[in-house]
């Protein structure tokens, strides 16, 4: 068999279908905007030929982070705001695995809020998407902490009072080396934007603005309020951050894209067997 030959058939092994990444019917509202955004990761898998047995998503708690459930490659469920520590653990020790973290507003921000920061401030190799709904949705719509202040509800009478959590102002400060936001209404823009993150090295942040019609239904509104940003990308941190501290939090696209190295771990395989590493435990 040619050379021709053997990398004609290595494309046609290694093709996938869209179905080849769906993994059963979602369970989430009608309408629910984290519908668009798993169609989004299903295509760019597809598009971008992410071989499934190399790909895993991993989630913490919320009505978002059941996303690694209907894909049909790996994945981890972990717990409430330790979806980071998983997902940076697992790329540090298996680096050519793509990484993708998925989750809420309220598992990211409120008790992995400080997983955050500190997966930011590493920069490994993973690409973290947030879909923010700025309610907790899966707990009957308590406010979050991306909700805003004065969110008249039920169990928030009058509002909160508390100014919201700026992921992206964080997340540039913290040392993400691509900080974006993208819209579930738009599943196009949705898509190259999550790409871009895979394939820029280090940590990438996305937050998918994604309408909760059944706590927040004035959310439909967003389709009409978001944009596409009206500066270009940039490099330079300061910028960044004095474009992403004074917009409203509906400009769309790569805001920030930098240049700093990913992290690399100085881990090598060891060859240790079981027995010989219980034996450095002896007391």
């Amino acid at each position: 068999m040619n050379t021709a030959t053997e990398c004609l058939l290595r494309m046609v092994e290694e093709h996938h279908d869209l179905e080849d990444y769906q993994g059963g019917v979602p369970r989430w509202c009608t309408g629910c905007g984290d519908n668009a955004i798993l169609t989004s990761v299903q295509r760019l898998c597809r598009d971008e030929g992410l071989r499934p047995e190399k790909t895993v998503f991993v989630s913490g708690i919320g009505c978002s982070s059941r996303l690694p459930h209907y894909m049909k490659t790996y994945g981890f469920h972990g717990i409430h705001g330790r979806a980071l520590p998983l997902a940076t653990g697992l790329k540090v020790a298996r680096p050519e695995l793509t990484v993708i973290c998925t989750g809420g507003d309220g598992d990211g921000f409120s008790i992995g809020g400080n997983h955050f920061l500190h997966a930011c401030r590493r920069n490994v190799d993973i690409t973290y998407i947030v879909m923010d709904n700025q309610v907790y949705g899966m707990t009957k719509g308590q406010a979050s902490p991306t909700t805003e202040p004065n969110w008249d509800s039920v169990l928030t009478p009058g509002g909160t009072g508390i100014r919201p959590f700026q992921p992206l102002v964080i997340a540039l400060a913290s040392g993400a080396n691509f900080v974006a936001r993208a819209f579930a209404g738009d599943p196009e823009g949705t898509t190259q934007i999550i790409i871009a993150g895979i394939k820029h090295p280090g940590f990438s942040f996305i937050q998918v603005l994604s309408p909760c019609v059944t706590f927040r239904p004035e959310q439909r509104e967003w389709r009409n309020q978001v944009r596409p940003a009206p500066v270009p990308t940039t490099a330079d941190p300061s910028i960044a951050a004095k474009r992403i501290m004074t917009d409203d939090g509906f400009n769309l696209g790569i805001l920030y894209q930098g240049d700093r190295p990913a992290y690399k771990s100085g881990l090598t395989a060891s060859s240790m067997q079981a027995d010989e590493l219980s034996q450095e435990f002896l007391v």
